[in-house]
């Protein structure tokens, strides 16, 4: 076997320990938060007070 092949090995190993990990971020995230709450746009909300702010001012 030479040096690629090593290196075609690692790589795989590489990407099967980063699936796992994201497979158990997606778990633990899942059972962490609400399904309400993965799917709010906070960010949308804090837009949508300044706008108004800026109507009314």
């Amino acid at each position: 076997m030479d040096t690629w092949n090593y290196i075609e090995y690692a790589a795989w190993g590489l990407s099967a320990l980063f699936g796992l990990l994201i497979v158990i971020d997606w778990i633990k995230v899942d059972t962490t938060y609400s399904e309400e709450m993965l799917t709010s746009s906070r960010e949308g909300e804090l837009e949508a007070m300044t706008e108004k702010h800026r109507l009314e001012g």
